[in-house]
């Protein structure tokens, strides 16, 4: 994560913990921001959220995540 974007994300219990950013993304259709995250420590944990202007994070519905993980599918098959 040396020269990666990274996110610090804090969970229930106020742990913080590093995240490599992978990509973000602006979803036309209703307006919202997305960014995608990888877990340093396991690479194959990889978590989506949306994000407002002013940086707070909000877990996804079952819509937004089936999306994003249609939009990570087709970056992931470009970054092959």
């Amino acid at each position: 994560m040396d020269d990666a974007a990274v996110i610090v994300i804090a969970d229930d219990e106020g742990n913080e913990k590093a995240y490599q950013i992978l990509f973000t993304f602006e979803n036309e259709e209703n307006g919202n921001q997305y960014v995608v995250v990888q877990d340093p420590d396991d690479e194959q944990e990889v978590y989506g959220f949306r994000y407002s202007d002013d940086g707070e994070l909000s877990f996804l519905d079952e819509e937004e995540t089936a999306m994003v993980e249609e939009v990570l599918d087709a970056w992931d098959g470009e970054m092959l």
